[in-house]
């Protein structure tokens, strides 16, 4: 008959807007799961899920609370379809107003009168919304609170099964994305700090290593400092920065392995002392080459006493068979040890300092870098003006 056509035909538009409906939450959720995986921003991918709440929810606004579980506070951090920027001061503690009581109770809270509900403790903000009804559901990843997920609407509003369903995935998603961001920022915090830890044993090394020396006071770091800015006009990456540095941290290291006897004797060495001074750069290569945040620092303290024509040590290396580090830190070295006073000889004049750079590119030292040097040092150094 024409009525039970009509039904089914009804019927199945019903199915078909069902169907449809279904594939775009699953698109929505796809959305999302995207965003948890290739955006290291919480910003972005929150508010990516506030969008898609706020659609596929029918919402009239969404927000989402961050707990911080030192303060024990819920914060807001990302949200949408609001009139007033109220919501952005939101900080409520633990069980005070309705997230705080969604959190505590760890599940999903409902009020169907924001204005008349005596938990809410934020009413008049939300009447200034003109806010009816409301859920607040907790975000819970590996066991921990992470925030609240929060949904307005503005008009009376019954939630089924299927909505909260959805609502529930979309909780289970943003726990998932503050739970990364969180371990992503403890794991770079951790890893600063752990550099830090490192790169202070360094520097306690290096001061070590100047007293024992008997080098002039601060010789380490300002050649650290300089060997950084011709890095830097050379065009050196900055992600090479860092080992560089270090490298010069750890120049002499390896003059740990050399008797005192030899390293402060005052007057010249003999050919046998000499032998064993040479062998402190391998003495550097044996003792670090194990470590691997300091592989890539290794070319200053093994090749620094290479020369570009090929006459140096350990290993005779010639010209650009040098690594470019050792060769930068090789002009700056010279330059700053002929500077200064040594028990052996009193510092040069500055003029007799560059005249013996000079004479030297293209024998000791890389000629191109000693001219990128010499106009360096007659530039103002932008760190101290």
């Amino acid at each position: 008959t024409i009525a039970e056509m009509a039904g089914i035909a009804i019927h199945r538009t019903r199915l078909h807007e069902r169907v449809e409906h279904q594939l775009r939450r699953l698109t929505a959720l796809r959305d999302v799961d995207m965003a948890i995986a290739s955006s290291f921003d919480l910003r972005v991918t929150l508010n990516i899920l506030v969008g898609h709440a706020l659609t596929q929810l029918g919402a009239d606004a969404v927000a989402v609370l961050l707990f911080n579980p030192n303060s024990k506070t819920l914060s807001f951090a990302a949200g949408l379809g609001f009139v007033t920027s109220a919501v952005n001061d939101t900080h409520l503690r633990l069980g005070e107003g309705l997230p705080g009581i969604a959190v505590v109770e760890r599940k999903l809270l409902r009020s169907t009168d924001l204005r008349a509900d005596q938990r809410c403790v934020r009413r008049s903000q939300f009447a200034a919304e003109g806010f009816t009804t409301y859920h607040a559901i907790p975000l819970i990843a590996k066991g921990q609170i992470k925030g609240v997920l929060e949904i307005f609407h503005r008009q009376p509003f019954y939630a089924d099964k299927e909505w909260e369903e959805f609502l529930d995935m979309l909780a289970n998603q943003a726990a998932i994305a503050i739970d990364g961001a969180q371990l992503l920022d403890h794991l770079q915090r951790s890893h600063q700090e752990l550099t830090m830890a490192y790169d202070t044993t360094l520097l306690g090394w290096s001061r070590a290593l100047e007293l024992r020396d008997k080098e002039t006071k601060g010789h380490t770091l300002r050649v650290a400092d300089l060997t950084i800015r011709l890095a830097q006009a050379l065009g050196v990456p900055s992600e090479d920065l860092t080992h560089i540095r270090r490298g010069v941290l750890l120049h002499d290291v390896g003059k740990m392995g050399v008797p005192d006897h030899i390293l402060h004797k005052p007057g010249p060495l003999t050919e046998e002392e000499w032998d064993i001074m040479r062998r402190h750069v391998q003495y550097a290569y044996e003792w670090l080459k194990d470590i691997p945040f300091l592989k890539p620092a290794l070319e200053i303290p093994y090749c620094h006493h290479e020369r570009w024509d090929g006459s140096g040590y350990p290993r005779g290396l010639q010209g650009e068979q040098i690594p470019l580090s050792a060769r930068i830190f090789a002009v700056v070295d010279v330059y700053d040890a002929l500077l200064s006073d040594r028990p052996y000889r009193k510092a040069w004049p500055r003029e007799k300092v560059l005249r013996y750079l000079k004479e030297q590119a293209g024998k000791q030292f890389d000629p191109y870098i000693v001219e990128v040097f010499l106009k360096l040092i007659e530039e103002p150094n932008p760190e101290t003006g």
